[in-house]
């Protein structure tokens, strides 16, 4: 019995490696693949071609991968277009994007299917290799791998790989509203990245219920489909930013959002390069390309719609596992009769008592508290002990999977601490407190959170093994742990899936759910002796990876500290001065914010809109610099009726990237920014201030007509910026060290002036 409790032991331990490997395949691109297959090394050559340097709209490498991707398709025998045009989305972010199209021809009139991703990199040092090269490198090579095999669609086959998604999902929007194509799009598969390796997450993008798109996607049959239908029911709820959005809100058209998020450190920085793609993702991508392409190139696109939801999620070997809603309350219904049914059994054959009942939720409660309150106040005490993670605005640190095995080895190690004070109470009287707790999580779910209502699958396992239990002194390990497996198969992954994609911050999510899955698999582990000596164990891991993740915690070449740094001059007051985002500085920045520094507060700082609404936090004196100022001509200023008409035109004199426009808290009825208006949703809903963001190209105008009522006195606040502090003659600021990057997701590296109009 003491081996089988070892195997079987080992057996559990290497089904959680299992719930992981299972996710991906394991191809990287070593193996040789024919003509009509997809490669993993074709695919790389495009992504080493795409992220050679950052390629945000109006940097010069912008056009040189656009040329690359055309010339790529026209390779294949394809003909080629491109789509102009400015918009300026729903985010007040104006830009002329550049979309490219090709189209494969079906032998039917029925919708098309649309292969999307986008080709501007994140501005303004994200080389783009993950996101979205990875995007780009797959439809480029599937497209090339289909077209080889000789096949003929039955549906069209549109290619769209669209301009200006990192500024507001721009190239998305003005080829839904605006191209004839949009309107015969039947269903559209959008490749991203969040990160640059991982798991590529199917998540689909409907207005309507999921029944017929999951009924699909099953029967494309894709080899390692990872999905769940809890991020679909979060995903439905909050606010959506991937080019797929503008697909179903504009157009109504649906379709499913394919994308990786871990190593989320690299996403939108200076380390979204060539080197640092797990070729492991970008396969995932492929295997998921290549099904879908085949059978929704020949599907009926025009019939997708449906009014039902069903229930989803992955497992090792049987794939995705679906049923529909329509079940939710017969399984929880089901599961807490059986439970009932178990309590009357066991009290009847007396393997149950109440006083045991009582003592067996202690460890459990304590063990749910304990492993919550740590992990949700880790992530602030770790921030305080090592200030410079506060500076990497992703809330995921290089370290972030050693914190992740720091947090689950504590909540292992309290979990048998906790059921070792309990050592004497039967298994059977331990596991009735987790499969009520577990029935009351079932039952806030199928009420609050029906996506997750496949919480309840792993609880009939719990609820066998107490059955077990009751018949058997001595049940079989291997059946016990054969009850854990779903336990295992589903919840494992969200332990490392919170944290990853959502940062270090919901660490308290997966120490949770370690403590729930303990429970679950509680018919076996109750049975472990020494259940002290495993505590200790990991507590010793918990020590262990504790100092390797201190080892690793400083910054280095190849982890690089997010530093910023910018020159603001203001010209009506003609003075000058450093800024910088940094909580904390490096020896590069300090050197100019110096024993001069002064600390920004944060009701004081006025910055441009940001991801993480980062503000600055530190300024100091500043030499001012001779430079080029903008011409701002006012060519209308005009009264009619009871409204102001004003038209400002902005013509920069010096190359700069972009310019924000923000007003005071004045009513502006209409806005049009280079003729593109900005809609009344947005007007009525900006936020601090911000009118628009012009994200420009080839040092273009811009020129803004504006509606307030004639009593108003509007305030216009112009901030130009140019990317070229590092570069430009006039200032004498050195390279940044190799152990530091740019700061994503705010103005970095600038020379940003500030002009203010006032018409009184």
């Amino acid at each position: 019995m003491k081996f089988s409790r070892t195997l079987s032991l080992l057996l559990l331990i290497l089904a959680v490696f299992w719930s992981y490997r299972s996710l991906m395949p394991t191809d990287r691109g070593e193996s040789t693949v024919a003509e009509n297959g997809f490669s993993v090394n074709r695919a790389l050559e495009h992504v080493k071609n795409i992220s050679k340097n950052p390629h945000a709209v109006g940097f010069p490498a912008h056009e040189t991968v656009r040329r690359y991707i055309l010339a790529e398709l026209k390779k294949m025998g394809l003909e080629t277009f491109t789509q102009e045009g400015y918009t300026a989305g729903d985010w007040g972010n104006l830009s002329k994007a550049t979309n490219i199209l090709a189209r494969i021809k079906g032998s039917g009139n029925g919708k098309a299917l649309l292969l999307l991703t986008h080709y501007d990199s994140s501005p303004h040092s994200s080389f783009g290799a993950s996101d979205a090269g990875s995007g780009v490198a797959t439809i480029l090579e599937g497209a090339r791998a289909f077209i080889n095999a000789g096949k003929t669609p039955k549906n069209d086959i549109i290619i769209l790989i669209s301009d200006a998604e990192e500024l507001g999902l721009n190239g998305a929007d003005i080829f839904v509203n605006r191209h004839p194509w949009a309107k015969e799009v039947g269903l559209v598969l959008n490749f991203e990245a969040r990160g640059s390796g991982g798991p590529s997450y199917m998540l689909i993008e409907t207005n309507g219920g999921n029944g017929k798109l999951l009924k699909e996607f099953v029967a494309a049959k894709p080899k390692y489909p990872v999905a769940n239908s809890l991020a679909y029911s979060i995903y439905k709820m909050l606010p959506n930013d991937t080019d797929l959005t503008v697909f179903r809100e504009d157009a109504d058209i649906q379709g499913y959002n394919l994308a990786f998020i871990d190593d989320h450190y690299d996403y939108h920085t200076a380390l979204d390069r060539y080197d640092r793609l797990d070729r492991t993702s970008l396969a995932h991508q492929g295997s998921y390309l290549m099904p879908l392409l085949g059978h929704f190139s020949n599907a009926d696109l025009g019939d997708l719609k449906s009014l039902d939801d069903y229930i989803y999620f992955n497992v090792p070997f049987f794939g995705l596992v679906t049923y529909p809603f329509e079940w939710i309350w017969p399984m929880l219904a089901l599961a807490i009769l059986s439970f009932m049914a178990l309590l009357i059994l066991g009290f009847k054959k007396g393997t149950l008592d109440l006083k045991s009942l009582a003592i067996a939720f202690v460890p459990l409660l304590i063990a749910l508290l304990f492993n919550g309150l740590v992990a949700h106040f880790g992530w602030p005490a770790l921030k305080w002990w090592y200030p410079g993670f506060q500076d990497m605005l992703h809330g995921f640190t290089y370290n972030g999977h050693t914190y992740i095995f720091v947090f689950v080895f504590l909540a292992l190690g309290i979990c048998f601490l906790a059921y070792h004070k309990v050592r004497k109470i039967s298994t059977a009287n331990l596991l009735v407190a987790p499969i009520l707790i577990w029935l009351i999580i079932c039952t806030l779910v199928s009420v609050y959170l029906k996506g997750a209502s496949f919480f309840v699958v792993p609880v009939y396992g719990l609820l066998a093994g107490l059955w077990v239990h009751i018949n058997q002194k001595k049940p079989n390990p291997f059946l016990l742990v054969f009850l854990a497996l779903p336990a295992i198969f589903i919840f494992a992954p969200f332990v490392k899936m919170f944290p990853v994609g959502l940062g270090l911050k919901m660490m308290a999510a997966s120490t949770l759910f370690v403590t729930l899955i303990f429970a679950l698999s509680l018919p076996f582990l109750a049975e472990l002796k020494n259940k002290v000596r495993f505590g200790l164990l990991f507590l010793l891991l918990f020590a262990v990876f504790s100092i390797a993740a201190h080892i690793n915690s400083g910054f280095s070449e190849e982890n690089p500290k997010p530093s910023s740094l910018l020159y603001v001059y203001d010209i009506d007051q003609e003075s000058a001065k450093w800024a910088t985002y940094d909580k904390q500085l490096i020896e590069w920045n300090a050197q100019f914010l110096g024993n001069g520094k002064q600390q920004v507060e944060k009701n004081q700082a006025k910055t441009l809109a940001s991801k993480y609404s980062t503000r600055f936090t530190y300024t100091a004196p500043a030499p001012v610099k001779s430079l080029l100022k903008a011409d701002i001509d006012i060519a209308k200023d005009t009264v009619i009726a009871d409204q102001r008409h004003i038209e400002v035109c902005f013509i920069p004199k010096r190359p700069v990237n972009r310019l924000d426009v923000f007003t005071n808290e004045v009513s502006i009825n209409q806005a049009k920014v280079n003729n593109i208006e900005l809609s009344e949703h947005y007007l009525k809903n900006r936020r601090n201030g911000k009118l628009v963001t012009h994200f420009i190209s080839n040092n273009d105008y811009t020129e803004i007509e504006l509606t307030v009522p004639k009593d108003s006195v509007l305030e216009l606040v112009f901030y130009e910026a140019s990317n070229d502090l590092l570069d430009n003659p006039q200032f004498t600021v050195p390279v940044r060290p190799e152990n530091s990057i740019p700061m994503p997701f705010v103005l970095n590296d600038a020379i940003m002036t500030v002009k203010t109009l006032t018409f009184e």
